[in-house]
């Protein structure tokens, strides 16, 4: 999840500033690909919108329209909302909206949260994330909202 949505921020500032040489080497120069119905850019942010999708690697962030913001020669912002999907090999997050930001290596799920990893899953209306820390919380859903989980345990010998 986290190279994930460190991956798009990257994805983001790259396609809108093509200047930031430096970002580049985040992911040991593997391509970024993205693609969209529809694009518009200016010097201060870029817009994907209609099958929004930013793959680099194996993590793919997807979602109905992606927004980055960029500020002070950096990206300052990330928000992707509508059928968000954040994929890596190891894990699939699916929420109504996620923002990035940078400055504090946090990410934030929000709007039916659902983590699944294998078999496991857990449910929420809030999940916060610091990408640097990889220290995480889940929230329940608006007032009396509970977390909930399943979780299968590993298997020995069978």
């Amino acid at each position: 999840m986290t190279r994930t949505l460190t991956t798009a921020a990257i994805a983001l500032a790259l396609a809108a500033v093509p200047t930031m040489g430096g970002a580049q080497s985040f992911q040991a120069g593997q391509p970024i690909m993205w693609g969209a119905d529809q694009v518009s850019r200016t010097p201060t942010a870029l817009s994907l919108r209609g099958r929004a999708e930013l793959t680099q690697g194996d993590s793919r962030i997807r979602a109905d329209r992606v927004e980055g913001v960029i500020a002070n020669g950096g990206l300052s912002r990330v928000e992707a909302t509508g059928n968000v999907y954040f994929v890596t090999p190891e894990q699939t997050i699916r929420g109504d909206r996620a923002v990035y930001t940078p400055a504090n290596d946090t990410i934030v799920l929000t709007g039916d949260v659902i983590l699944t990893q294998g078999e496991n899953v857990m449910t929420g209306g809030r999940l916060t994330y610091n990408t640097r820390t990889e220290a995480a919380e889940m929230d329940g859903a608006g007032e009396g909202g509970r977390v909930q989980g399943v979780f299968y345990p590993e298997r020995s010998g069978t």
